[in-house]
Formats: C-alpha cells, sequence, structure tokens
C-alpha cells in the first residue's frame, strides 16, 4: 500500500477530495486568502497564505501518480553568516513532522513534503496545512535575522 500508484481513476478522485477541502479552506479558514487549479501537464494548485511573521506565501500542491507533493518559497540564499543560516535551518527540520527545509533554484530555501496516495485524506491536508503555517511562523524571523543580520543592524 505504501506504494500505490495511483490509476486515473484514483487520481481523480483525489483531485476531487483535495480541490472540496481547498474550497473549504478558502470558505472557512481565514490565513487561506487565495486557491487556484493550475491547468498544466500536472495536477496542481496554488493556495496563497496570509500569515504574521510573513506577510504572506504561496503554497503549491502537486498530486502526482504516487504522492502529494507540496511546498513553498521561504526565503533567497542568505546574504551573509551562511554557515550559520544554513545549520539554524538542519536543526530546525530535526523537530519538524512531515516537511523540510530545503534548497531550490538559486539556492533559495523551501519548505517542502509529500504524503503518499494512500494518506491523502482531510485529516492529512488540515495537518499539513497546520504545519506549513507554524513551522513558517516559528523559522522564518529567526532565519532572517541570521543571513540578513546586517539589514536589521
Amino acid at each position: 500500500m505504501a506504494d500505490e500508484v495511483a490509476d486515473p481513476k484514483r487520481l481523480a478522485e483525489l483531485e476531487q477530495v483535495i480541490a472540496v477541502w481547498l474550497a473549504e479552506q478558502l470558505r472557512d479558514n481565514p490565513v487561506v486568502a487565495a486557491v487556484e487549479r493550475i491547468d498544466e501537464d500536472d495536477i496542481r494548485w496554488f493556495v496563497r497564505i496570509k500569515g504574521e511573521t510573513k506577510d504572506v506565501y504561496s503554497i503549491w500542491f502537486t498530486l502526482r501518480q504516487r504522492s502529494l507533493h507540496f511546498e513553498t518559497y521561504v526565503m533567497p540564499a542568505p546574504e551573509e553568516n551562511a554557515a550559520a543560516f544554513y545549520e539554524h535551518l538542519l536543526r530546525r527540520n530535526r523537530k519538524l513532522h512531515g516537511l523540510t527545509f530545503c534548497i531550490g533554484s538559486e539556492d533559495a530555501v523551501f519548505l517542502a513534503g509529500a504524503l503518499p496516495i494512500h494518506a491523502i485524506d482531510e485529516g492529512e491536508l488540515d495537518r499539513v496545512l497546520g504545519s506549513f503555517y507554524a513551522y513558517v511562523e516559528q523559522c522564518f524571523l529567526p532565519a532572517l535575522r541570521i543571513g540578513f543580520a546586517s539589514r536589521f543592524a
């Protein structure tokens, strides 16, 4: 089951579960500012989040044959104190559940994770969204102060 590959019918069912859940979040969750289904080859959604320490950010949800992948851009590569900056994020990774800090294009920092197909349900989607919110709120400002310290002097 952990290595389940979804056929087109199962993907369509999961797409509907996610779409309904996202519509409910947009309607009922005050931190969800926008939801957009992106028409590409992938089954993908763009979810705009209103934060506190980071005003707004976007989470990309991409449904694939084996998993639901999700990620958000956190910040650019540090301008200074790179070793301390990356050490801070790596130490934070040990305390995170289901998401990890990683380096993406142009050395930017992302927060990303995935759920296997069989684990996708409203409860797990709620946990993922809540985790993004909590982890960005907890980690953004401390990382910013390390990697861009002279801007705070």
